[in-house]
């Protein structure tokens, strides 16, 4: 197995919707799942394998709270338990396929890929915004074909967002602005603040949308990711100096603002593929769906140049397999990030890490 993921996190292998009463597979840290609900509604998940002739689970059926084999019968239930086989009654003891820990939480069904002794669902990344009623938003689900790290590297990293998003949110201001880089144990965080500039096209819109208003902003990125793959970006506009910028010991006024979370969280499938769940959630005109669906498509424009971006990147990669990275300021949240993930892996390989492709300019403080 691929030591460039750490097994033991909770990781998205769907949005709630996609998992109902048909076989659904999936591919998470290179192992294969069938997902499923059972007849009450619980989500569960199995490894994708018939023990007999490892056939994929999720090419047989579910009768009940039981999948069957599609290719001799073979039953099993929720905790991948053989029930029965064909043309016997004794059930041969060792008959049984991995069933892995889940969670359904903000809108998402989370496995553990790990130890399942250690999965403590409080250890679920905090996505709330998804299902909170203060806030109103949809998302989707992209297959990237690429190292999930790259993912994160662009979303620790906005500048990208002047040279590759320059007609919807991307501006000079955001590769200029100032930022700071802080880190926790399992959390390391990016901020930025554009004092005094224009709106790029997208937020003007949203300031129009939600406020009626138009003129020069004052604008934040604030990027946090927790270790492993998840990140959750606080976004928005407000106008100028109306307080959205805290300074002299006072909280952030963004009344006259319009705020949004663009929600991240990426499972790798292999050590080039992965699966980059998004959403983004507003806090102004929470009952207008046509809105909703408008910010869906349009966010999904958006991540589309990601997206091509990233794969033409990893192609790079496979094309100069003994290229080092080199590191900007920019990187600094995203040496952290790689750091965290590393140290998540060190623990459970006893010290055995991936060889680094990153080259620091300067240790990172």
């Amino acid at each position: 197995m691929s030591s460039t993921f750490p097994l033991n996190a909770w990781y998205a292998c769907a949005y709630d919707v996609e998992v109902g009463r048909e076989l659904l597979a999936r591919t998470v840290c290179q192992r294969k799942l069938v997902l499923f609900r059972r007849v009450d509604g619980t989500p569960a998940i199995l490894e994708d394998a018939c023990w007999h002739r490892l056939l994929p689970l999720s090419k047989g059926r579910l009768d009940g709270d039981e999948v069957t084999c599609g290719y001799h019968g073979l039953v099993y239930n929720a905790d991948g338990r053989c029930t029965r086989m064909p043309s016997q009654e004794t059930i041969n003891p060792s008959a049984c396929v991995r069933s892995f820990p889940v969670v359904e939480k903000h809108r998402f069904i989370w496995v553990w890929p790990g130890e399942a002794a250690l999965a403590d669902p409080a250890l679920v990344p905090d996505m709330h915004w998804n299902d909170d009623p203060a806030w109103a938003g949809d998302g989707k689900m992209i297959r990237v074909k690429c190292d999930y790290r790259l993912v994160l590297d662009n979303l620790m990293d906005l500048t990208h967002e002047t040279f590759v998003h320059g007609s919807s949110i991307g501006q000079q201001a955001v590769a200029e602005a100032p930022f700071v880089a802080t880190h926790g144990d399992r959390t390391a965080t990016v901020t930025r603040w554009m004092e005094n500039i224009d709106p790029p096209p997208f937020w003007a819109s949203q300031l129009r949308h939600g406020l009626g208003r138009e003129g020069q902003v004052d604008r934040w990125q604030i990027i946090r990711f927790e270790a492993p793959a998840t990140i959750a970006i606080d976004v928005g506009v407000a106008l100028t100096g109306t307080g959205a910028i805290p300074r002299d010991g006072k909280d952030s006024d963004r009344s006259q603002g319009v705020n949004g979370y663009v929600l991240n969280t990426i499972t790798p499938e292999t050590e080039t593929t992965c699966l980059y769940f998004w959403a983004f959630a507003r806090n102004y005109a929470l009952a207008d769906q046509r809105l909703t669906h408008e910010l869906r498509e349009g966010v999904a424009r958006i991540f589309r140049e990601d997206e091509l971006i990233l794969e033409a990147q990893q192609q790079a990669i496979l094309d100069h397999p003994d290229h080092r990275f080199y590191n900007l300021n920019i990187d600094a949240g995203s040496m952290w990030m790689r750091r965290l993930i590393d140290r998540m892996i060190e623990r459970e390989t006893g010290g055995t890490t991936p060889p680094q492709r990153v080259i620091p300019l300067r240790p990172a403080a």
